[in-house]
């Protein structure tokens, strides 16, 4: 069951090579560890809604699930990772602990009701064309579907050509909805298609201002970021990323603005 210590689902955009998942989930397990952070490791293991047909998807379910489950043996971490299709959820769920339902696909029925039926906590993106109110439909569904145990993440609205905005008084209508709420402060910067060559781009610099901001509200039970150690070369939404060497310094700040909301 989901509990009300502060969490935070991080890691690289996509499971790039074992190696890296390897290095990062320890680097990111040391650092939240002094924070007292409920924290789950993030990496998916294919990347469905890139931009161009070319660009790096990830390994694969098979060779995908095998890396993350040798980090949650491994290093001890736990583990959040995506499904796109309701096949994937079984298998998923027998590595995961928190199936993540991708913004775009947050209204398709089959792929909750495959995700409620694991058992497993789920962590549903709000879609960048959904209001706060209209998420009461996808929790209607859960509910329908007997799932409890699940969270809703903002990740941004679209507003105009390739931007979007976040409306930290939707994270309070989104927390009316009775359900925990997730910040992804990393997507949330994201400028989908308004990259070079039609790539995707972002403005990770607003990622830190954009985290506790959404702490302050004061309505959060944890928060969604990708870092990388490298995010110059990252295969996937590198300029959207937080570099790995700013995390201690800006969870910090975190839970201490987190501190004074809960007094």
């Amino acid at each position: 069951m989901i509990d009300n210590k502060f969490k935070l689902l991080a890691g690289p955009c996509v499971i790039e090579s074992e190696e890296n998942v390897m290095l990062l989930a320890q680097a990111l397990k040391d650092i939240t560890s002094k924070h007292d952070i409920d924290f789950y490791f993030k990496a998916s293991w294919d990347k469905a809604n890139r931009t161009k047909a070319t660009n790096y998807r990830g390994p694969g379910l098979e060779e995908g699930l095998r890396i993350l489950q040798k980090a949650k043996a491994e290093i001890g971490v736990k583990i959040v990772t995506d499904i796109h299709e309701p096949s994937q959820a079984e298998p998923v769920a027998e590595v995961a602990d928190i199936i993540q339902i991708p913004a775009f696909l947050c209204r398709q029925t089959d792929l909750l009701h495959a995700a409620a039926m694991t058992g497993k906590v789920v962590n549903i993106k709000k879609g960048q064309f959904s209001s706060p109110e209209e998420m009461s439909n996808v929790v209607s569904k859960m509910e329908y579907f007997g799932c409890h145990n699940f969270m809703l993440c903002e990740r941004g609205n679209c507003f105009g050509y390739n931007n979007l905005v976040v409306d930290m008084a939707g994270l309070v209508r989104l927390a009316k909805l009775g359900y925990p709420v997730l910040f992804d402060a990393t997507h949330s910067v994201q400028i989908s298609g308004g990259g070079f060559n039609y790539g995707n781009s972002g403005k990770s610099e607003f990622v830190p201002y954009l985290a506790k901001a959404a702490v302050a509200t004061g309505v959060l039970s944890g928060l969604f970021m990708e870092v990388h150690n490298d995010p110059s070369s990252a295969l996937c939404d590198g300029s959207c990323m937080l570099r790995l060497d700013a995390l201690d310094a800006l969870l910090d700040q975190i839970m201490r603005i987190r501190e004074i909301t809960q007094e």
